[in-house]
């Protein structure tokens, strides 16, 4: 019975695992933006979800308190086995402060069976 049990969450870990959406590099790095007194970071995201198509960027600090940041966009969309790079922007005096930048599946009101968001988070170097 144990077997029985330790197969079941060891397959539900597997199946849920791919059902997320993946954020890459995991542990980015802060390199000068064209811009003066602004870093950036540069990111890409793959979604494997076929239930989502919108993600949400978020910023936070190593307290997981939310740093200001700006981006072309804050929520995009990916289809599914699609691919999106992007681009977040922090000003000099945030740089130090920095944690995590993250990306959470939105889910969209009223529409679709999904119940279930993640949240995929790269720490920052």
């Amino acid at each position: 019975m144990k077997y029985l049990f330790l197969f079941v969450f060891i397959w539900s870990g597997l199946a849920n695992s791919a059902m997320s959406h993946e954020m890459t590099p995991a542990y980015p790095e802060l390199t000068n933006s064209y811009m003066p007194e602004v870093k950036q970071l540069n990111l890409r995201l793959f979604n494997r979800r076929a239930d989502v198509l919108y993600y949400e960027i978020s910023v936070f600090d190593k307290e997981w308190e939310q740093i200001p940041f700006a981006s072309s966009e804050r929520i995009f969309k990916v289809n599914y086995l699609g691919r999106k790079s992007f681009t977040v922007f922090i000003r000099d005096r945030d740089v130090n402060s920095v944690g995590y930048v993250c990306t959470r599946s939105k889910i969209l009101k009223g529409g679709g069976t999904t119940v279930v968001s993640s949240k995929i988070c790269s720490k920052v170097k």
